[in-house]
């Protein structure tokens, strides 16, 4: 086991002493779940509304944050003699006349999937294997403008200094060509919206309760790992072993276990455990069978979600864990995924809440995105799934430059529903950033990066991208009062 820092080997192997350790306490922290990802229940969720309505709501919703931003960038703009106009819809643009105009982007890419021409080959034909970018080599997508009065389709050069999906809301500077297409010079985001102070959800509670707000402790950190992919083999138990060594404070020097009682808090950004793939269509027709009721060994193995709620039972008693599902996890796979349900945890769900407590338990099964307060933070993670799905449409691998680009957009997930499941909201766009968070967290990423974004009106986000542990062996340990991460690995060395 080591720490990003450097601890020796040596040290792991000194003899023993007479020393008697001290007693640690773990680091308390103030934890309060939000619900804004959380689906409704019951007869209230149906899937019989159009998806289109999704991104009208979501082009309600921010048009007029792109408006002021759009007004304040391109108001008295001049080429040439001629003042830039606004344009009210797309459909409103005329050729040679200097405007601009606010619109959802929409990529046509011909290697993106469509449901239209699955739906017209054949039932059993292979599907092709997963691209891992939908752009043409060589050229040939086009990159459109929409609202509810039509699409225009944008041009120039100045879209390559750009990051643009499917779904980003933006403001396009420029003039129609005679080819009918819009020659853009500028591009504007809807940019961070308002964050708010540490601790004011807290205060604001407090003052509205008219009780004085006791004294704070100084924070400890909080635990981020993602991607356990626990099979239930015994070929993968010895890096979760250690990991929980290492969490419950019984392994390494006896000052890396006084850090690790300072860790308040463990989130699990998805991917927990790594089920046998699903047969295929072909693989199901040609299966010949005997058994036509009862359990099938095949369709389902217990062994990784036995292991996961062993695993996180011996943890619960010492550390509180958070836990976000991610794509191979066993619940929908549409977005905001719900909660990992508790009965797939036996042991852990004696942690989780009860219903008639109104109390948060040590075991927090959440949905993905996932929005809670910590130590006063405001904290939005996900499983990755939204990060990956923006990284097929884009050029080149920067992960940082994206997260940055979903930030200024305000979408958590721009993409979806158009290449990304996700449920049919009408009334508005659950994925639209409502307040700035402090903290954003993406699990499953292919390695550790970190950036500070920073807004318009002082906004800082720390931007974390969180490794598969299973891959890396590594964990990220954030502290709480400065907000900077630390990587810890974990696992065997040789030499």
């Amino acid at each position: 086991m080591a720490r990003s820092n450097g601890v020796s080997d040596e040290a792991l192997l000194s003899q023993p002493s007479d020393h008697e350790p001290a007693t640690l306490n773990r680091a308390p922290s103030s934890y309060n779940p939000l619900s804004n990802f959380a689906l409704p229940k019951g007869e209230n969720r149906h899937y019989q509304q159009q998806f289109a309505d999704m991104y009208f709501a979501r082009l309600a919703q921010l048009k007029p944050a792109v408006e002021t931003i759009a007004a304040e960038s391109f108001e008295g703009f001049e080429i040439a003699g001629e003042t830039a106009r606004r344009v009210e819809r797309v459909l409103d643009v005329r050729q040679g006349e200097l405007c601009w105009v606010v619109g959802t982007i929409y990529m046509e890419l011909p290697l993106k999937p469509n449901i239209l021409d699955d739906i017209g080959k054949e039932h059993w034909i292979a599907a092709p294997p997963p691209r891992v970018k939908f752009l043409t080599p060589g050229g040939g997508d086009q990159t459109m403008l929409e609202d509810e009065s039509g699409r225009l389709r944008l041009v120039g050069a100045a879209l390559e200094d750009f990051v643009l999906v499917t779904g980003a809301i933006i403001s396009v500077l420029g003039t129609e060509n005679s080819d009918g297409d819009f020659e853009v010079l500028d591009v504007r985001v809807p940019d961070l919206p308002r964050q708010p102070q540490r601790w004011e959800r807290e205060d604001g509670e407090a003052a509205v309760k008219k009780e004085a707000v006791a004294k704070r402790e100084k924070a400890g950190k909080v635990a981020l790992v993602s991607g356990l992919g626990i099979t239930g083999d015994e070929g993968d138990t010895l890096n979760l072993e250690l990991l929980m060594e290492y969490l419950l404070g019984e392994a390494a020097t006896e000052q890396d276990q006084q850090e690790t009682a300072t860790v308040s808090r463990l989130i699990i950004a998805g991917n927990s455990v790594n089920a046998a793939p699903v047969p295929s269509r072909e693989e199901l027709a040609s299966k010949k069978s005997s058994k036509k009721y009862g359990y099938d060994s095949s369709a389902y193995n217990p062994a990784p979600t036995n292991r996961l709620d062993a695993w996180l039972a011996g943890l619960l008693p010492s550390i509180p864990v958070t836990l976000l599902p991610g794509s191979a996890d066993p619940t929908s796979i549409a977005l905001p995924q719900p909660p990992v349900h508790q009965a797939m945890f036996p042991h852990a769900r004696a942690y989780m809440e009860l219903p008639t407590s109104g109390l948060v338990g040590s075991f927090d099964s959440a949905t993905n995105p996932y929005e809670f307060d910590l130590d006063g933070w405001r904290f939005v993670g996900t499983g990755g799934q939204t990060v990956d799905d923006v990284f097929r449409y884009v050029p080149g691998d920067d992960r940082l430059e994206m997260m940055e680009a979903m930030l200024r957009w305000r979408l958590w997930a721009p993409t979806a529903p158009d290449t990304l499941w996700c449920y049919p909201f009408q009334d508005g766009d659950a994925f639209v950033m409502k307040e700035c968070p402090h903290v954003w967290f993406v699990g499953n990423q292919p390695k550790f990066e970190t950036m500070l974004v920073e807004g318009p009106l002082g906004q800082k986000v720390r931007v974390i991208s969180v490794p598969e542990f299973h891959e890396t062996g590594e964990v990220v340990v954030l502290d709480l009062e400065t907000l900077e991460p630390e990587l810890v690995k974990v696992g065997i060395f040789e030499g």
